[in-house]
Parts: C-alpha cells; sequence; structure tokens
C-alpha cells in the first residue's frame, strides 16, 4: 500500500539526526515510493554536506542526472528530490560532484535492497507490509531475560551451507534462497538440538571472499540469497519454530569501492579525516568516525533497523577493539590508545537498543582484556549482555593441539579460564575464524591417529558444553569437517556416509539435547555459584573434575574430563553428598564412535576422604574421554547407617 504523505521530511528529523539521536533515520533516509500531494512516484533523500551538486540517476533517465538535480534542504547537509512515477524495482544512484569536484556515481547509504554482485546498483523498495506470524515468540522475548536460559547457537554462512548444483561458487553453484533455506536449516536445526542460528552478515558487499565483513549497505539485505520478504519468512520461520535469530553486524569499518561509503560527498564524511585512524592497512578498509554525531545516528539507526524491520533477536558485534581502541597505535588526547568517541559510540548503542528490545542479545566480539565489556552503561560498562570468550578459546585449543603425552606441562591451558569465566557474561565460540587462513579445521586440530581425532574432538565438545558459559559452534564442526571451512564451496555433507563421521554428528546432537535438557548447565552460567573445582590439580593424569550447579541446590552434575591416552578402572573423585550417581554421559560410548569403556551400574558413594570431601565414588574412566554422573538419591545418616 502506497502511503500518503504531506511532507517527506522534516527539521526536527534533521537536527536529530545531526545531534547523534536519531536512531531511525531510515524511516527518512533512503528512497520511498509515496502519495506526495496526489502524485505517486519516489522520494529520495540523501546526506551528502559536503557536495557541490547532487543527481539521482538511473535506467529513467539513462544514468544522467542533469533533469534531476536534488535540492538542498533548509540549507542543511541534506539532499531530497520526489520524483513522480518511479515505482518500486527501478535501479538508482547518486550521481555526486564532490568537494573535490570530482563526478561519482553512489549507492544509497539507506537503500533497503540492491542489485546482486557484481552490480552494484541501489533498487527502489518500501518496507513489505509482511504478515508475521511469530506474535508468540516476541511477546515472550519482551519477558524472557537470556540469562539464565539455555543459549546454544549454530553459526553459519548462508552461501556455503548448502549449494546447489555441483555446490561450489567457482563452477557456477547457486545459492539457495532464504526461504529454501529457512525450511532446510530448522529442519537440521531442531534434529541437531540447537536453539540459536547465527548468520554471518547479510548486509550487502561487493565481494563473497570477504564473508560480508567489509559492507557497502548497512541497511540493505544481500539480494544473493533472495527478497526482503524472502528474510522475512527465514525470520518468521525461525521464530514459529523455537529458533532466534542473531547476525553478524560491522560497524568497524567498511570497505572503499567506488560506489560505496568512501569519500562519499568528495571528503572523509563517514570515515575520519586524519590517515593513521583512518586507514585499516590490515584489511584495507575505512574505520568509521565515532566522534561525528551523523555516523552515531547512521550506524545505531542501522542496528536499530535490523531489530524493528526484520525481527533478529540478537546482533554480534564484529572487531569491537577496533573501535574501543585506536588504529594504528595512535594516542588519544590522555596519553592512552583507548578511542574514547568509540567506547562513547558502543555505550551509546547498547542504551538506545535495550532501551526499546529489552531482552535481545548484543554480544561483542572483543579480543582484548578492555573490562566492563558486559556490565550496563549506568555500572560503567559497555552496555553488551554478552561477550565472546576470546581467551579460553585460544587456551583451549592450544592445549587440544598438544599430543596428549605434552597436555601435562601446560594444564594451567585448561584451569586458569575459570579464574575470569565469571567476570563477564560470556559465550564459548569455536567459530568461523578458526577454521580458516591455514588454521585446519577443528577435527584436522586434534592430534593422534584417526579415531584419536575424533577422541578428542568429542572431549574437546564435552568440555566445552560443561564450562560455564553460552555455546557457539561453527557449521561443518558438528560431523567432523576434515578441510578447512570454504566460502565458495558447499560443506563436506558427503562425509556422512563415513561411520566416524555421522556418529560424531550423532555426539552432538545428544550433547546439545543434553544440554538443554539439564539446568546445571546453563541456569547459573555467569555466577561463581554455578561452578565447583573437584579436582583442578591432577596435571600429571591430565585430568580434571568439577561440578556444574543449578538454583536448586541437589541439583547438580559431577563433570570428569580425561585427556591422556591412559584408561582407568578404579578412578576416583570427591562427591558433596552421600547417595547413588548414575553415569548419564560419556563420550566413549560405542555409539559416538569410542570404545565402549562406560559405567553401566549405579555408583554408590564411599565413605573415604577424597579431594575434601567425606565421601568419593569410583569408577572406570576411559582415554580420551568426558564423563558426567548425576546424583539419583541422597543418603541421609540415618539412611547411611541402615544402608550398612
Amino acid at each position: 500500500m502506497i502511503k500518503k504523505v504531506k511532507s517527506t521530511i522534516y527539521l526536527s528529523d534533521i537536527k536529530k539526526f545531526e545531534s547523534g539521536e536519531h536512531f531511525e533515520s531510515y524511516k527518512f533516509l533512503g528512497s520511498r515510493v509515496v502519495n506526495y500531494r496526489g502524485k505517486v512516484g519516489t522520494v529520495f533523500c540523501v546526506w551528502a554536506p559536503n557536495a557541490k551538486s547532487v543527481s539521482v540517476v538511473g535506467n529513467f533517465n539513462n544514468w544522467h542526472g542533469e533533469n534531476h538535480k536534488m535540492m538542498r534542504v533548509y540549507g542543511s547537509g541534506f539532499w531530497w528530490l520526489f520524483v513522480e512515477g518511479i515505482g518500486e524495482g527501478e535501479l538508482y544512484k547518486y550521481e555526486i560532484i564532490g568537494a573535490d569536484g570530482k563526478r561519482v556515481l553512489k549507492a544509497d547509504p539507506y537503500a533497503i535492497y540492491s542489485e546482486k554482485r557484481p552490480n552494484t546498483a541501489s533498487i527502489v523498495k518500501n518496507i513489505p507490509d509482511y504478515e508475521w506470524h511469530d506474535q508468540e515468540w516476541m511477546e515472550k522475548r519482551k519477558t524472557t531475560p537470556p540469562y539464565d536460559k539455555p543459549i546454544n547457537i549454530y553459526e553459519v554462512h548462508l552461501a556455503s551451507w548448502k549449494m546447489k548444483k555441483d555446490g561450489s561458487i567457482e563452477k557456477a553453484g547457486e545459492f539457495y534462497n532464504y526461504r529454501e533455506l529457512a525450511h532446510m536449516l530448522v529442519d537440521y536445526i531442531k534434529e541437531m538440538n540447537y536453539n540459536y542460528i547465527e548468520l554471518l552478515p547479510v548486509l550487502e558487499h561487493p565481494l563473497d571472499m570477504s564473508w560480508g565483513y567489509q559492507p557497502t549497505g548497512y541497511f540493505s539485505l544481500t539480494s544473493r540469497y533472495g527478497s526482503i520478504e524472502d528474510f522475512m519468512y527465514f525470520v518468521d520461520y525461525m521464530h514459529q519454530n523455537g529458533i532466534g535469530v542473531i547476525i553478524d553486524w560491522v560497524p568497524a569499518h567498511f570497505c572503499k569501492d567506488e560506489h560505496g561509503l568512501y569519500r562519499f560527498d568528495g571528503t572523509f564524511l563517514y570515515e575520519y579525516e586524519d590517515e593513521l585512524l583512518r586507514e585499516n592497512y590490515t584489511w584495507g578498509t575505512a574505520t568509521f568516525d565515532f566522534s561525528k554525531p551523523q555516523v552515531q545516528s547512521f550506524l545505531i539507526s542501522s542496528a536499530m533497523f535490523w531489530f524493528d524491520v526484520y525481527h533478529i533477536d540478537g546482533i554480534r558485534v564484529d572487531a569491537v577493539s577496533h573501535i574501543i581502541y585506536m588504529n594504528n597505535n595512535q594516542k588519544n588526547r590522555y596519553g592512552g590508545h583507548e578511542n574514547i568517541e568509540g567506547i562513547e559510540f558502543i555505550k551509546k548503542l547498547n542504551k538506545a537498543i535495550f532501551s526499546k528490545y529489552p531482552n535481545v542479545l548484543m554480544i561483542a566480539e572483543e579480543s582484548t582484556a578492555f573490562p566492563l565489556v558486559t556490565y550496563p552503561t549506568y555500572d560503567g560498562g559497555l552496555g553488551f549482555n554478552y561477550k565472546w570468550n576470546m581467551g579460553w578459546m585460544n587456551d583451549t585449543l592450544k592445549y587440544m593441539q598438544k599430543h596428549p603425552d605434552e597436555r601435562k606441562y601446560h594444564h594451567n591451558f585448561l584451569t586458569f579460564s575459570i579464574m575470569y569465566a565469571f567476570s563477564e557474561n560470556f559465550i564459548l565460540p569455536f567459530s568461523h575464524d578458526e577454521v580458516v587462513h591455514g588454521k585446519k579445521s577443528l577435527l584436522d586440530k586434534m592430534p593422534g591417529d584417526y579415531n584419536q581425532k575424533f577422541a578428542n574432538l568429542r572431549l574437546l565438545y564435552g568440555y566445552m558444553y560443561t564450562h560455564p558459559g553460552k555455546k557457539l559452534l561453527f557449521m561443518g564442526g558438528e560431523f567432523g569437517q576434515f578441510i578447512e571451512w570454504r566460502f565458495y564451496a558447499s560443506l563436506d555433507w558427503l562425509l556422512l556416509d563415513y561411520p566416524m563421521h555421522r556418529m560424531l554428528q550423532h555426539y552432538v546432537k545428544s550433547l546439545n539435547r543434553f544440554y538443554l535438557e539439564n539446568k546445571a548447565l546453563w541456569e547459573l552460567d555467569h555466577k561463581m555459584d554455578g561452578f565447583r573445582w573437584i579436582d583442578v590439580h591432577n596435571w600429571e593424569q591430565s585430568v580434571i573434575s568439577y561440578l556444574r550447579f543449578s538454583k536448586e541446590p541437589d541439583d547438580y552434575l559431577v563433570v570428569i574430563c580425561n585427556f591422556g591416552l591412559a584408561s582407568y578402572e578404579n578412578y576416583k573423585i570427591g562427591v558433596p553428598r552421600k547417595g547413588i550417581y548414575l553415569e548419564v554421559f560419556n563420550s566413549d560410548k560405542a555409539e559416538f564412535g569410542g570404545n565402549n569403556i562406560v559405567n553401566t551400574e549405579k555408583l554408590k558413594t564411599i565413605d573415604e576422604v577424597w579431594h575434601g570431601y567425606n565421601q568419593c565414588i569410583e569408577f572406570r574412566l576411559p582415554a580420551l574421554s568426558c564423563l558426567i554422573f548425576k546424583p539419583i538419591e541422597f543418603f541421609n545418616a540415618q539412611e547411611e547407617k541402615e544402608s550398612k
């Protein structure tokens, strides 16, 4: 339905935008089809304060802007034009004569849809009047904080999860569209017992090789996989099936392709003017100038747009360290390396999002020890509610890549993480970044022969799922992708024809289900009350043991991880209560590809002081394994006396 409007831009919008306080600027900037003063056409509005002139160009004027020059609004930095007769689907760009006198054609920074690469024009498109069916999900989200709930994320690159034809972009493989992917992914995610999906950026980007992390369209859904309505359907269908949707978002930097934001009006408009602050030499990109209020309005509006228009449940903010620290070792006015304006921008972003969407996920990909990342802004924090635990990930993978005989000399790689596990609200990530650029796949990182590689990976996942923190695993890790992730080719689903890969997938499915069903693994994730060491010091045998608690004191799990090559027939650990314990999970089961060294009998506690407790349990402990026991019956003093 075409909206009838009396005016398409107000002075109040301009003032809010220029003061850095307009968080829904997509509602007046960009292009939209309207009924303006009785005429149907498209209104265009763009911010280009230093341009000498701006025109709208497209097929309708043979890409020459002489007859469609835009007007400067109220003497501000905004340009405006209404063109009668132009409707949805029309290609366009802005022809800008910049402050430097050069003529460039720029895509619309506020376009919500664009041509499929390698073409770069913006497309006139109104936000569709989509009929959502996720009301139950959205209402529940409003009243359900995430902290004491299970969060188990399946990270996906939509192009390469599965492809049509021969499964390779290089050989003209075709992408599935959002609707097809919705059904395939929902079926798979539900089968595998995940409850969130995280998508590598779906913002428009010119280069497949960037995976979406060098965008040109901060409001533009990539057209690689279909239409805006298709992606709305994707999110809607996920929600109807109980699956939350997180997208990666890239506010630190942007690519320098000519049609994008770089030198937009002939000046360094969105980016820093100072070269050392502006240039990210590692990635060949430009850094946003977070000190500019207009850039703050632009970026916060972008984040708000994805929550508002697409009903997403969370954003993983990419490269936060490149926002809160200055590029190229530059110093701030106080002599430090912190980017003061970047820090304030992050606080403003999180405060704005949570004020409107209180229980969504704002996740920081932050690789330094910057303090209070997940603390509220009113407590001096950055205001995120989650942070990727990069320290845990790095230490754990370093440890796991050691030969088991060497691990005892690096025991601290396992134990150190608990020293800071509750300093932030953490997500434990084994993401796409760990399986590219020569780092090997997770399975191929594991030492040993074929069977030991799988045993080590099962152990790694068991340790991950029992360690405090929410969970994230990149696609392919669940069935043991052997080669590194390739953005241009489908995952090697054919590996599921081989027993060990099929059993690993079954293991991850079972582990995911066990995680979801046991509150002790997530209800107190962010509190010290949820974790207690049993034995942290057994470096000689490379074995650790610990307890995980739910909010109910008697609801706990006993976890033992054996990172060594030796198996033990009579291994003992202390436990906090007398009673009967049952093995409820064992990574060495035959059905998972293990040697089936299991404990099928109920274990009655032994009255023997062990690990500081007055009783212990004794059991079989296989090599390279994760075992979990659960108390199923407690003895009080009288019952214990009678049992003897």
